[in-house]
């Protein structure tokens, strides 16, 4: 049997797990996808000849390329206004697909993406690593470049950002969620101004990411009256909602004239809206948004 043959269901094996670290580290299927990938061609060039914790290895290997994606990437997100949504997990209502159950575990909603990618590319992966998958400090100092006490700081640096972010938890019944998330376009569609307000938090967040080419469009709009008065003015004629699951909570996907336009996700507590994530990026709607659209 070629070693390959053989390398490739034991590779399988950990193919979530990997996928899970990745997708936290980079905040998007697609990368993710990608540097799973590049970890097997690592795998399958060098073989497991001197590899005695295969698991552990590729959770390395993986760390390590998506380290070296964060850092590539600085540059591309030095937009105008510095808004930048992570790629959701969307899917259509209903349950979770196995895989997609992988990458969502532990709750990680598009607010927590948020703030991991506020910070560092050495700081996201020692929280990432030590937090989220209990890797010990000695094994993530050498992908950073850092000894074990430099880590360890790092990930506290990180932790903090993290905590201090106050990040909502959203209502765990979805039927709920979704009862109050169509009460708000409704209220939208028929210009509702005060309905609207009702069905916000007075602490709620509007984040919108239009692109890097239209990156003026794009910003964060905070407290109920501005939240209202952009629903009301974003209430196109002739839009339709394609319900969704958005990084597990409820969401919709918006097409104009049948074409993908927008996907939302939406945070909702104790009957309100805390947090709306919308992404117009017309490029990235249209990759993401295949999982609901499907060939419509």
């Amino acid at each position: 049997m070629d070693e390959n043959e053989w390398l490739a269901p034991r590779f399988e094996d950990h193919r979530a797990h990997l996928r899970a670290v990745a997708y936290r580290m980079l905040g998007s299927l697609t990368e993710a996808d990608d540097a799973v990938q590049d970890t097997w061609l690592r795998l399958s060039r060098s073989g497991t000849d001197d590899v005695e914790n295969l698991g552990g290895w590729l959770t390395t290997i993986v760390a390590r390329v998506c380290l070296n994606m964060l850092r590539s990437r600085t540059t591309r997100r030095e937009e105008a206004l510095g808004v930048h949504l992570p790629d959701p997990v969307i899917s259509p209502q209903g349950m979770l697909q196995p895989d997609e159950e992988a990458v969502l575990a532990d709750s990680v909603g598009l607010a927590l993406l948020v703030v991991l990618d506020t910070l560092s590319p050495a700081e996201r992966l020692a929280f990432v690593l030590h937090d989220m998958f209990q890797l010990p400090f000695e094994e993530i100092a050498p992908m950073v470049g850092r000894s074990p006490t430099a880590a360890r700081q790092l990930a506290s640096r990180a932790r903090r950002r993290v905590k201090g972010a106050e990040l909502p938890a959203p209502d765990p019944d979805l039927a709920r969620q979704r009862d109050v998330v169509d009460a708000f376009f409704r209220a939208a569609r028929g210009g509702d101004f005060d309905a609207l307000v009702a069905l916000l938090d007075p602490d709620v967040v509007l984040r919108a990411d239009f692109g890097a080419r239209r990156s003026a469009a794009s910003g964060v709009v905070h407290g109920p009256a501005a939240v209202a008065r952009q629903a009301v003015l974003g209430a196109l004629p002739g839009a339709e909602l394609h319900p969704a699951l958005v990084n597990g909570a409820v969401g919709v996907v918006v097409t104009v004239g049948g074409r993908p336009f927008a996907v939302l996700g939406f945070t909702v507590a104790e009957g309100r809206i805390l947090e709306i994530d919308a992404i117009a990026d017309p490029d990235r709607v249209r990759r993401i948004a295949a999982a609901v659209l499907g060939d419509e």
